[in-house]
């Protein structure tokens, strides 16, 4: 048996074949979902909001997030958006490129956060995520986390105001980052790693635990949520941090996301306890929002409950 969860839909039937830990990589990957293409390659992004829950300081703290989907010509070399794609050759790769920002306040003060995921839409030929870069900016300061794919591997970034993190980098060898399934999950969660595997955390957690990058053990499951319709449920557990993200999406394509908890200890000393962020969906819409900046176009923030 293999370390990927094979889904079979078969009369609205969700069947699933265990798993043993075995590398991440062991098995090819299957391609995107046939109807990828007519639902992502329209010109036009997929943006969905949530009400947020968010656990911060040992309390639990109200907010946003928004994901933003769209796809975009990459370049495999820089790992930018191209400016030319028809002149870059061989050097152009279609990516699915995921946008996801959390806003919440914490008492007097405000967080603003945000993690763009850069995947190629061919898994079976380019297996990994590219590029991911987070930002945490609030009162106290900010900071920016940057993995650039190398090799099997990642090239990691690191700018912060702590003196405890400081300015750093490294090169973590046969690293998946948990941030690509995110992307994963939206082109083919039949990707989905399950079973014990190693990742790096999701880069927002890092930021606001201050958790060294580096990988971790997790163990992950993939199943049919009880009692809903047509409803998956993928959870990371990861033992040695006392954490547990579990994301609830459509089995059907294109699997929107329609919900998400995060799980784990905050808060200082004897007051310190498990507490859990909570996400659901509010509002989604596709448009081209890149063109939607003028003044009458502000009436699409209350379209998706921003107001």
């Amino acid at each position: 048996m293999d370390s990927f969860v094979r889904l079979y839909l078969v009369s609205g039937l969700v069947l699933s074949l265990l798993a043993v830990s075995v590398p991440v990589e062991a098995e090819p990957l299957q391609p995107v979902d046939p109807a990828f293409g007519s639902y992502w390659y329209q010109g036009k992004a997929e943006i969905t909001s949530y009400t947020l829950k968010q656990a911060r300081y040992g309390e639990v703290h109200p907010g946003h997030a928004v994901l933003i989907y769209v796809t975009e010509d990459f370049s495999r070399t820089k790992h930018v958006k191209l400016d030319n794609p028809r002149a870059a050759g061989t050097d152009q790769i279609p990516i699915l490129k995921l946008n996801f920002t959390k806003k919440f306040n914490t008492g007097i003060y405000p967080y603003s956060m945000m993690t763009s995921i850069f995947s190629p839409v061919d898994p079976v030929h380019e297996p990994r995520t590219l590029k991911v870069t987070t930002t945490s900016q609030e009162w106290c300061g900010h900071t920016f986390t940057q993995l650039n794919r190398q090799g099997d591997g990642y090239r990691i970034e690191q700018r912060s105001y702590f003196e405890s993190e400081g300015d750093e980098e490294l090169t973590i060898d046969a690293a998946v980052s948990e941030d690509e399934l995110w992307t994963t999950i939206r082109m083919n969660p039949q990707n989905l790693p399950i079973g014990k595997i190693k990742l790096l955390p999701g880069t927002m957690y890092g930021r606001l635990r201050h958790v060294p990058l580096g990988l971790h053990d997790a163990e992950a499951t993939l199943g049919a949520i009880a009692e809903t319709d047509g409803l998956m449920a993928y959870t990371l557990t990861y033992p040695e941090l006392g954490r547990t993200l579990t994301i609830h999406f459509q089995a059907a394509f294109p699997h929107e996301i329609e919900a998400w908890t995060e799980s784990y200890r905050s808060g200082w000393g004897a007051a310190a306890g498990s507490l859990t962020t909570r996400a659901t969906k509010l509002k989604s819409l596709s448009t081209d929002y890149w063109t939607k900046n003028s003044l009458q176009d502000a009436g699409l923030r209350r379209d998706l409950g921003l107001e």
